[in-house]
Parts: structure tokens; C-alpha cells; sequence
């Protein structure tokens, strides 16, 4: 059972190297894939002297530029399943999601989910040092998600996310469109609408205490345009078609 850790950077030397320590710390051999997107503040040169100390277990794959946190999962995405893992985790790098949920989100898939999520609004989830109008556009946004697709997932947004192989392999992973918050909805809209189980995990999510948070409004607005157009595909028979992998 190969399991590994996508986590996306865009100047994350603060937080980097402790995030690492703490997924290797466990007993349970998860590996990880840093996609660094040309980070000016030396991120990929800190990974790269860990992966000099860890061989066989932490992977780098350096982009260009700042080309989008959903580009850089799709990216990811494609080499986990060409690496033959059967647990793909996305995970942000600012402690904002706790590595010690990691086997919660494992279990969950190896106990019948096809996806499991980090949620924050099942019970017992909750966030924390979140300031009111984060709140308002997190729960504003997973409101409205819910109305227009019907889709059962009250953390559409989450970031925090284990798939099963399956899942990834069944999705023209090139079709996905969007690259912020409309791509996490995407996502699980995609999985969901393919007949695959998703399983909402209770987390705490706690604001990053260190860096410079990567949410703008055009992010904000993509999520909002994105899922009408989602919904809209799969009204006109077109969103399947789409996104279904074609063995």
C-alpha cells in the first residue's frame, strides 16, 4: 500500500522543512512529492538538501513559474500514478491541515470511501484564527456549491483530500479546468458524478501563523463562476463526457 503526500509551494521556506519532518515522522511510511512553482525564496533548495538525507522517500518536481495550485496537483496527480501509488493526499505546506489526520484520511478510503476530506464543517470539525469574512466566503461558498450541483459534500472547498488510484486513473485529468478553489469543488463534483463513495473526515483547520496566505478574489470569483458552469455541463450531458477517462 504506497502512499505519498502532494504538497504545492510558492515560497514556503518557513514552513517547508517542518512540514516534511512531520509527515516522515510517522511509523505508517508515507512518502512525499513537493510541486515547487519556481519559488524566488530557495523552497526547492531546501527540499532538495532533505531529499539528499531521505533518499527514496521525498520527491521534488520544479516548475517554471507560479502557474496555480491546480495545475500543480493535476501535475502531481500524474506522477503519483505513474509511481504506481495507491493513496494520493493533497496537503497544504503551512500547517493549516495536521499531519496526525493523515491515517484518519487513509482509513476512511481503506474502509469503503473512494475519496475521503478533511472537513471542516461535519461535526466535529471546526476552524481556528480564521478571521469573519474568511468564514463568510468559506461557508458562503460550500452553501452555494451545495444548491447549484445538489452535490452531498459540505467542504467542497476543502484542500485537505486522499484519493484512491482508481479515482485519479478514471479522470481526464487534463480536462480539469480550473486552478483554485473551483478546482478542489471540481474535483470532488467529477469523482462524485463518476459513482465514487466520498467519505468527509472531521478536522481542525488553523490558519497559517507563518507566510502569506495565497487566496485573492479572482480565486474567489472563479469559484463562483466554475460552478455554474459546472453544473451546466452536466445539465447539457457534456460534463461527463468531459472528465471520463476513456481506457
Amino acid at each position: 500500500m504506497k502512499k505519498i503526500v502532494l504538497i504545492p509551494t510558492y515560497n514556503e521556506k518557513e514552513n517547508i522543512a517542518s512540514i516534511i519532518e512531520a509527515v516522515l515522522s510517522f511509523e505508517t511510511g508515507y512518502h512525499i512529492l513537493v510541486i515547487d512553482d519556481g519559488s524566488p525564496d530557495g523552497t526547492a533548495d531546501i527540499v532538495r538538501g532533505i531529499i539528499a538525507t531521505t533518499p527514496g522517500r521525498v520527491f521534488i518536481e520544479c516548475r517554471a513559474g507560479k502557474l496555480g495550485l491546480g495545475t500543480a496537483y493535476i501535475h502531481g496527480f500524474k506522477w503519483a500514478l505513474a509511481n504506481g501509488y495507491d493513496f494520493i493526499i493533497e496537503m497544504d505546506a503551512d500547517f493549516s491541515h495536521d499531519p496526525k489526520d493523515l491515517d484518519r484520511l487513509i482509513a476512511a478510503c481503506t474502509q469503503g470511501a473512494d475519496v475521503a476530506v478533511g472537513s471542516r464543517y461535519v461535526k466535529g470539525g471546526s476552524t481556528e484564527n480564521w478571521p469573519l469574512d474568511r468564514k463568510i466566503y468559506s461557508q458562503g461558498g460550500s452553501a452555494y456549491t451545495r444548491i447549484i450541483t445538489g452535490m452531498p459534500v459540505k467542504d467542497p472547498t476543502a484542500g485537505f483530500v486522499c484519493y484512491k488510484r482508481e479515482v485519479l486513473a478514471s479522470i481526464q485529468l487534463d480536462n480539469i479546468k480550473f486552478i483554485g478553489y473551483a478546482f478542489q469543488i471540481e474535483m470532488k463534483f467529477a469523482s462524485w458524478r463518476l459513482g465514487f463513495k466520498i467519505k468527509e473526515v472531521p478536522i481542525k483547520f488553523v490558519d497559517r501563523k507563518i507566510g502569506v496566505s495565497k487566496m485573492t478574489k479572482g480565486i474567489i470569483k472563479e469559484a463562483i463562476i466554475g460552478v455554474l458552469k459546472m453544473q451546466w455541463l452536466y445539465i447539457t450531458g457534456k460534463f461527463i463526457k468531459q472528465i471520463k477517462h476513456q481506457a
